[in-house]
């Protein structure tokens, strides 16, 4: 398997952007590395309260690109971001060859650390997009509600023209209008992409070697949800999962509701992070 980044000054560039961003992030916050079984893993906290949500970020992002959304939950809980192994970001570089088993183990020993670090917390985990299979792929018993955001571990990714079109052009030539236009296409009608995400995006593509979604979890993976707290959230344009056949799986594995999203793309946690936080803390 290729290594994440391209080189060495180009894993310094990413790293860099990432601390600077988190450097100049307003919300009070600690920042750790601890060790896993896939090496080291960076979490980043805020926020205060009785329950605490674990977020995964989806491919080519992390906590420092999270912001939107941990500035929302840490205004109404006590949020820990973990930046995932093999993505661009805080964490290790190296990428595991079996995902599915390698990442069960590795968020298992990640929320056994929170759950020791708050003793009787309720501990919600939420995973976008990629970080929605690393989330699935977690002990249900140490986790009192799941909540996937466009989630990839539930079905195959769907890559229509429009996002293909995108794509090709931010690969072979990264800059920010290929950024930009890329974001656009992962986006819902009329969202303007920011432009933070914009210049990560450009320096993702020229510095990393992206990888793509992971394919669905096995169908005994998944059914170990059913009859547990699951909250299923899509947009209504997501162009990489569509929600009809989120639906259709996420029933029939979990027996779990589905909610669309309106006029939502795939980066529901930047378009509506309002909407990711009502799931974590609803009754």
């Amino acid at each position: 398997m290729q290594p994440l980044y391209r080189s060495t000054a180009g894993r310094d560039q990413v790293r860099a952007m990432c601390r600077q961003r988190l450097n100049d992030w307003a919300a009070l916050h600690t920042s750790t590395t601890v060790e896993t079984s896939l090496g080291s893993t960076h979490l980043v906290e805020a926020g205060a309260g009785s329950t605490v949500c674990v977020y995964l970020p989806g491919t080519s992002f992390n906590a420092a690109t999270s912001l939107p959304v941990l500035t929302a939950l840490a205004e109404r809980c006590r949020v820990v971001a973990v930046d995932l192994p093999g993505q661009p970001g805080l964490s290790d570089p190296a990428r595991p060859q079996d995902e599915e088993p390698a990442f069960a183990a590795w968020i298992n020993e990640v929320l056994g650390r929170v759950r020791t670090s708050g003793p009787g917390a309720r501990v919600v985990v939420a995973g976008h997009s990629r970080g929605a299979a690393a989330a699935a792929s977690a002990s249900p018993d140490l986790v009192d509600r799941l909540v996937f955001v466009s989630p990839a571990g539930l079905i195959g990714v769907k890559v229509g023209v429009r996002v293909l079109a995108a794509t090709l052009p931010w690969l072979v030539r990264p800059s920010e209008r290929t950024a930009a236009r890329l974001l656009a296409a992962m986006s819902g009608p009329g969202r303007r992409p920011h432009p933070d995400a914009v210049s990560w995006m450009a320096a993702v593509a020229r510095h990393t070697r992206t990888s793509g979604a992971p394919g669905p979890l096995g169908r005994t993976a998944l059914a170990r949800w059913r009859g547990r707290d699951v909250i299923v959230l899509v947009g209504e344009r997501d162009c990489f999962f569509p929600p009809d056949a989120v639906r259709r799986v996420a029933q029939d594995t979990m027996g779990a509701a589905v909610t669309v999203l309106p006029r939502t793309g795939h980066l529901a946690v930047d378009e509506v992070p309002s909407a990711i936080v009502d799931a974590v803390l609803a009754v």
